[in-house]
């Protein structure tokens, strides 16, 4: 295992609205920055302060890439925090874990946004980048499902479970009334349209993920081994959720996977999985809260790991998602923007940044989680 009802928009915005009170503020702590060094010294200057009490670092001109999960949430982050400290200038740009990876190991980015943790070879590569010795480590910032997309008109709700949607996304089953399916959906007047399956072209974390659960949930209908790269047969490739949620959209018999963001400002049906436990579980932020609580954390010095339990049973958990890390070095990040990228940091893993990210579709990461992230940012030089 690698480290880390009804469908729809309506019953989505319900779970969003819900768990923001019961979980988002709890699992932020109270802290709204770093709690301070947890060993180690660093250099950057005390912050002033901008508005709304958001810590400024020394202004600069910060360069950002790599996962599309993340994408919603960094605008959320970026809008508030450049409108708090206006002299700095943030740009993130959506272009896939294994692009933002590469990026930030070329030395052309502050930072990278990665639903998938580096390998031990990019690691060592990171070496390169981060002075004095340095290395890459990663910081887990935001949660949320991945959400199973489909496009069937007067089919309000879908059950799928794990090797169902293995031999979907492998050509395996070709047919919405595919027996298998049927048998999921008693009582439901499946059309015998053509299944039209969507997976990501690019080098992507959701791909990794996703890949993952079929891997682990699948009973063995999943062949290949978890990747970032697609390797399964047939289907369409897409470059981008948002590019992958719109061909979905538009095309009558499509399935795809993306993160729930790009399915609720579509308003596309997405599929209840089942686990096993009593009821199918939806893609909504309130069960991706219940099972990212259970994985394990990893802390390896400053890095922080978090292991998905992919064939989670538990009631009320969905089982499909992602977590997303930023990448940065221990020591040795650049000088010139290494203040402005610490507070940035530690604005978006403080309370400030994490209490209303379940209204933007995300699910909350548990609070000994953004604590531990709080607390390695305030070592880190």
């Amino acid at each position: 295992m690698k480290p880390q009802r009804r469908s729809g928009t309506r019953v989505t915005a319900v779970g969003v609205a819900a768990v923001c009170g019961a979980l988002a503020l709890t699992a932020c702590g109270s802290s709204g920055g770093s709690s301070g060094p947890a060993g180690g010294s660093s250099t950057v200057a005390a912050p002033s302060t901008g508005a709304g009490g958001i810590a400024c670092g020394k202004p600069a001109t910060l360069s950002a890439s790599g996962s599309t999960a993340q994408q919603y949430a960094m605008k959320y982050w970026i809008k508030n925090y450049t409108r708090a400290c206006a002299e700095t200038k943030i740009s993130y740009a959506g272009n896939g874990s294994g692009a933002g990876q590469n990026d930030f190991l070329a030395g052309r980015t502050a930072f990278a946004g990665s639903d998938s943790p580096l390998t031990a070879d990019q690691v060592a590569r990171s070496e390169k980048v981060c002075a004095g010795g340095g290395h890459a480590i990663h910081l887990p910032m935001v949660g949320g499902p991945i959400a199973v997309g489909f496009h069937l008109p007067g089919i309000d709700r879908l059950v799928l479970d794990a090797p169902t949607l293995a031999k979907i996304f492998n050509a395996g089953i070709t047919k919405w009334n595919d027996p298998a399916i049927a048998a999921l959906n008693k009582g439901v007047k499946l059309p015998a349209t053509p299944i039209q399956v969507f997976h990501r072209s690019d080098s992507s974390g959701t791909t990794d993920n996703f890949t993952a659960y079929l891997g682990v949930a699948g009973q063995g209908a999943w062949p290949y081994p978890h990747s970032k790269t697609w390797a399964a047969n047939g289907g369409h490739a897409v470059k981008g959720s948002a590019d992958l949620a719109g061909q979905v959209q538009r095309t009558v018999g499509a399935i795809g996977y993306f993160e729930l963001p790009y399915a609720v400002s579509r308003m596309i049906r997405t599929v209840s999985v089942d686990t096993g436990a009593p009821a199918p579980v939806d893609a909504n932020v309130i069960a991706a809260s219940h099972a990212i609580s259970g994985a394990e954390t990893t802390d390896n010095g400053n890095d922080v790991l978090l292991r998905l339990d992919y064939g989670t049973k538990e009631p009320g958990a969905y089982p499909i998602d992602v977590v997303t890390y930023e990448i940065v070095c221990d020591k040795g990040n650049k000088p010139a923007t290494w203040p402005a990228t610490k507070a940035f940091l530690t604005y978006m893993a403080g309370r400030k940044g994490q209490e209303n990210l379940t209204f933007q579709g995300y699910a909350t990461l548990p609070a000994k989680v953004l604590t531990k992230v709080r607390d390695e940012i305030g070592s880190l030089s």
